[in-house]
């Protein structure tokens, strides 16, 4: 098989996927032997892996396997995906909350969700979890930054990492009155790094930080530290969603090649309008080029 740049699967047969894929590539105006589209054709002039979309989660999860083996075997750099509703997943009988546990699966290693926006990036320590089971580990952290610190150099030519990190409890814990975790685990767990050569702050209060940061990026100032990050999902993506929506990428590390996506979903209220906006996609598709392997 030939090799590409970039595979983009096309995502949820009923959402938006085909068509903000489309509009990035009209606008992008790529050379079309760097770009397999795999799930079906949104433009005749690039090669497509067609699959069957009878059903609708079947075809998000085959999509994702193909991916995973073409990128396995070196024909391609990097992986795109266009959105996907987590419930038809279920629903065609595959319980994973998420296209990054999916892809977790046909990897068999356990990758990183950082959201990028030019020099603002931010990575969740946890997933996909509800709060009640959020639950912040000496090792797991430790692990997870480590896969952090080392994408920073590797990956974006930052040379020394600067790395700022959230407090899971209002006020940092506000010295154990609002919780123990920031003194008994990740205060300990960050000397410990800092012992490795990371440059990592305590945790601190995330309402603070992300006031700092998003001003910041408001401006179109250099943020002060090269990536924050944030205990679970929301704390991270509330004020990523807020500042930048349209440009921001969710980049998965650690795997064993870099796959983006859009931060829209599926958005089955507007598809087929012709109405949605590409912004994201474009912007997934011009980070996995920066950051393949080519």
């Amino acid at each position: 098989m030939k090799t590409y740049k970039i595979a983009i699967t096309t995502g949820d047969t009923k959402g938006i996927g085909e068509e903000i894929t489309k509009k990035a590539l009209d606008f992008l105006n790529l050379a079309p032997r760097e770009v397999l589209i795999i799930g079906r054709k949104v433009a005749d002039v690039y090669d497509t892996v067609e699959l069957d979309d009878s059903i609708n989660g079947e075809f998000c999860y085959n999509s994702l396997k193909k991916a995973a083996e073409l990128a396995k075997s070196g024909n391609i750099g990097a992986i795109v995906t266009a959105p996907v509703s987590k419930s038809a997943l279920l629903e065609a009988g595959y319980n994973f909350s998420g296209q990054t546990e999916v892809l977790k699966k046909f990897f068999n290693k356990e990758p990183e969700m950082l959201f990028i926006a030019g020099d603002f990036r931010v990575m969740l320590l946890t997933r996909h979890l509800a709060l009640k089971d959020v639950k912040i580990e000496p090792r797991m952290m430790e692990e997870k930054v480590l896969r952090l610190n080392d994408f920073l150099v590797k990956n974006c030519a930052v040379s020394s990492p600067k790395i700022a990190l959230c407090a899971l409890n209002p006020h940092a814990g506000e010295g154990g009155m609002l919780g123990r975790e920031e003194i008994e685990i990740m205060i300990p767990t960050a000397q410990k790094l800092r012992g490795r050569g990371v440059d990592i702050t305590n945790p601190i209060s995330a309402d603070a930080l992300f006031a700092h940061a998003g001003k910041k990026y408001i401006k179109g100032e250099k943020q002060d530290y090269d990536a924050i990050i944030a205990c679970y999902h929301d704390q991270g993506l509330c004020p990523v969603k807020a500042l930048c929506f349209d440009k921001t990428v969710n980049t998965s590390i650690g795997l064993d090649v870099i796959r983006t996506s859009p931060s829209c979903g599926t958005a089955y209220d507007i598809a087929g309008m012709g109405i949605a906006d590409p912004s994201s996609m474009i912007e997934a598709i011009k980070l996995a080029y920066s950051l393949g392997k080519f």
